[in-house]
């Protein structure tokens, strides 16, 4: 039995079952991240203690029994910029290499609770910026499927680590498609959350009106088994919802917006066809809706999250902590920080976002942006009066080579299907559809399912009727 293989589901079986110890399992883990890791650099670090925090878990098991939850003892990959406790956390740049948490995140003291345990922190585009983990300050993170090819961003690390079986599970963090793009390029599930159903305590901010961690996993029971555990409010967080029951869709409806679809690579859509048809085989009725506002749901998006992250970042300034460099005064001293703390990608986006909130653009730039955006929930709104899900592409294509995208705004179109639910906050799923081939390499490609806010209930149900999981 190869432990490594296995899913949160079966670790869990095994523990009961007494197959296999959970020192066995972080073992396992360890011995394959130190063969792959140096090929994927899935990984920032590997913590020193796995083995010991394992021994932790297996005691929880031993006195728990059946009562544990079903969480404990299951190994963990997490994002550079979620906040463990005593463990250093970049957000994968130059300015925070040094950084210790202080605290945990909430999403992590929930895990602890449940009795999970951290294998490491995985890399990612820096400070979340990016769609495909080559903008981290600490190389590139390679795609398992092909390792010329990126494994999309800003969670690449946590995706790579999950598809090359270096973790059976991670946590992510989006604020555009950061979770599912990569799950998508990596053949794996991954959910963004409704806005504030998930705790952004610990979370290093880029987008604080956009961001939320969420599970990457390969199986959907897996990634739920993740979400239910994270979820919830949090007195730490005032934008968190507060506690429901589970809200649930009306029908079995899924509109297509075809005209946004259309942006989608030829066999893309042609993949996408197919996993209509199997939907409609099992009970779903499709229907063609219209979604006008769409199209310009990422240029909305990419005006309102560098005003976001110019904000946010602004606390970065080599005084307080991060990178200091030493300079003439107290302006060269903040401006000698931020221009060797910063790589390329996080400067244009500050830059920019200080472009479009200053005093002569505000008003012809921010301001129009977030007026659009509440255009989109409209359009949105309007939709899933008919319909109870939305479906299209997760992304326009497979993974590209390292190195393809140089041109910034190429880059950017990798999210043109992930930016309406993160402007809206609303949840989707990414889930594995099929592959298509390039240079005689088959990539996996995903289908993403939006619905109403706090209906993740039923996102997990179409996914596992897609996919065929049971329970």
């Amino acid at each position: 039995m190869e432990l490594t293989e296995l899913s949160v589901k079966e670790l869990g079986e095994g523990y009961r079952a007494k197959t296999f110890s959970v020192v066995d399992v972080a073992k396992a883990h360890l011995v394959r991240i130190e063969k792959e890791n140096p090929t994927l650099n899935a990984y920032l670090e590997v913590f020193d203690d796995v083995v010991v925090e394992a021994e932790r878990a297996e005691k929880i098991l031993t006195e728990k029994g059946a009562g544990a939850h079903l969480l404990t003892g299951i190994p963990i990959a997490v994002k550079d910029n979620i906040l463990i406790k005593g463990k250093k956390v970049s957000a994968a740049s130059k300015m925070l290499e040094n950084y210790v948490a202080t605290y945990d995140a909430t999403a992590i003291a929930r895990l602890k609770n449940a009795g999970a345990f951290f294998l490491g922190r995985t890399n990612m585009d820096e400070f979340a910026m990016g769609s495909s983990t080559e903008h981290s300050a600490y190389s590139v993170t390679k795609n398992p499927h092909d390792i010329t090819r990126v494994p999309g961003g800003s969670s690449g690390g946590s995706a790579s680590a999950v598809a090359a079986h270096l973790a059976p599970i991670a946590l992510g963090s989006e604020t555009c498609g950061s979770i599912r793009q990569p799950v998508s390029l990596c053949g794996l599930v991954g959910l963004k959350p409704t806005y504030g159903e998930v705790s952004r305590s610990g979370l290093i901010a880029m987008g604080s009106s956009l961001d939320q961690i969420g599970p990457i996993a390969r199986t959907v029971y897996d990634a739920k088994l993740v979400f239910d555990t994270i979820r919830g409010s949090d007195s730490l967080d005032g934008t968190t919802l507060p506690n429901q029951g589970e809200a649930r869709v009306s029908n079995k409806r899924i509109g297509v917006p075809r005209e946004f679809v259309k942006d989608a690579q030829p066999d893309v859509r042609e993949n996408f066809e197919k996993t209509l048809d199997t939907l409609r085989g099992k009970g779903y009725e499709i229907v063609d809706i219209e979604f006008p506002s769409a199209p310009y749901g990422l240029a909305a998006y990419y005006i309102v999250m560098p005003a976001e992250v110019s904000t946010n970042l602004a606390r970065l300034d080599g005084i307080r902590y991060g990178l200091s460099h030493e300079g003439k005064n107290l302006l060269d001293e903040y401006e000698q920080s931020r221009a060797r703390g910063f790589g390329p990608e996080t400067k244009r986006r500050v830059m920019l976002g200080a472009y479009v909130l200053s005093s002569g653009y505000y008003d012809a730039y921010y301001k129009r942006a977030t007026a659009l955006r509440s255009v989109i929930a409209n359009d949105l709104a309007k939709a899933f009066e008919n319909v109870s899900f939305i479906a299209t592409p997760t992304t326009p294509g497979p993974a590209f080579k390292i190195g393809e995208k140089s041109d910034p705004v190429s880059m950017y179109l990798e999210d043109i299907f992930a930016a309406p639910a993160n402007l809206t906050g609303i949840p989707a799923i990414s889930v594995p559809m099929n592959t298509v081939v390039r240079d005689g390499v088959s990539l996996p490609v995903g289908v993403q399912f939006m619905s109403p806010k706090r209906t993740e209930s039923s996102l997990f149900d179409i996914a596992r009727d897609l996919i065929g999981e049971t329970l």
